[in-house]
């Protein structure tokens, strides 16, 4: 594990254009480590935003159908999408790697798209019980915060794994997380836990684990569709949005399947969940995440905008 102190991550960090995301829309690092606009501000008038999120496209990313180079283009031309958010598997070994970010950067740029947030897999338990594993998590993260920082990204999604008893996991998850945050504040860039399995897709659990954080920077992403706890045990969708949505800083719109005659989503009630969204003050970026079967990636993606759209003039 390496060993930086604040001047090395800034050196590294520092490479950035400071304070400006490629549009002037996103909002990123500042001289005082505060961002530009709030996570959770929209436009006015709007309940909220539309982006896509990567992970909807997994499969043909998978195959090679496509390129990840090409994303921001996808979402502009073929679905209208001006915001876009990564996974981080796509571009594994390219953390660090400036001309490749350069590149995404004037992708997106050419398509007039936000990049607004990373998501990352695979770099340790920010909740491992082992202090050393759990230290060397929160390492791992740094190159992430970077490549967040040099593309404009206002924010990475972060799992907050653990093991041991509710409470024990409270306070490994925290403490993890904590340092990642000490860590973002630096580089400009928020830190965010989806509901993603085991005990961070207890609604309860998660949002205790925000309160004994207690960082600006750390907060979560709901995802509506990851309340699988393990074990056959489910926790309540719509409980557990309300438990989370005080301190989203991002929302995944995930979406499994459509009614043909209806447009509704067959698993959930997008409705009743963007009225907890925005009943919550949260008017900013709502990503699509389709992971569907029946479907194919493109027309799941389609659906899952067509009603956002419709819920999103309902509400206005």
């Amino acid at each position: 594990m390496q060993n930086y102190n604040r001047r090395d991550f800034l050196a590294v960090a520092g490479t950035a254009v400071a304070g400006t995301s490629i549009l002037g829309l996103g909002a990123c690092a500042t001289s005082t480590g505060v961002a530009a606009l709030s996570p959770r501000a929209g436009l006015p008038g709007v309940p909220y935003r539309i982006s896509l999120a990567q992970w909807s496209l997994h499969r043909e990313l998978n195959a090679k159908k496509s390129d990840h180079l090409d994303f921001a283009r996808i979402a502009r031309e073929d679905f209208g999408i001006d915001a876009i958010e990564y996974v981080n598997s796509f571009f594994k070994t390219r953390a660090m790697d400036a001309p490749y970010l350069a590149e995404m950067n004037k992708r997106a740029k050419d398509h007039g798209v936000v990049q607004h947030l990373i998501m990352v897999d695979g770099e340790g338990r920010l909740g491992d019980p082992d202090e050393k594993l759990r230290l060397q998590a929160v390492d791992n993260h740094r190159k992430w915060l970077h490549a967040a920082h040099e593309l404009g990204c206002i924010t990475i999604r972060v799992n907050a794994a653990s093991e041991g008893s509710f409470e024990e996991q409270q306070k490994l998850a925290a403490d993890g997380l904590r340092r990642l945050s000490v860590l973002g504040e630096e580089a400009g860039i928020n830190v965010i836990v989806e509901n993603h399995g085991g005990l961070s897709s207890n609604g309860q659990w998660l949002a205790g684990v925000m309160r004994m954080v207690n960082h600006p920077r750390c907060g979560t992403l709901p995802d509506f569709g990851n309340f699988n706890i393990g074990n056959g045990e489910k926790y309540d969708m719509y409980t557990g949005i309300a438990e989370l949505m005080p301190y989203a800083k991002a929302v995944s719109a995930k979406s499994h399947d459509f009614d043909d005659m209806t447009g509704g989503e067959t698993t959930k009630d997008y409705h009743r969940i963007m009225k907890i969204v925005t009943d919550s003050g949260f008017h900013s970026w709502v990503g699509i995440e389709y992971e569907g079967n029946r479907l194919s990636e493109r027309d799941g993606i389609a659906r899952t905008l067509t009603l956002l759209k419709r819920v999103r003039t309902e509400l206005s």
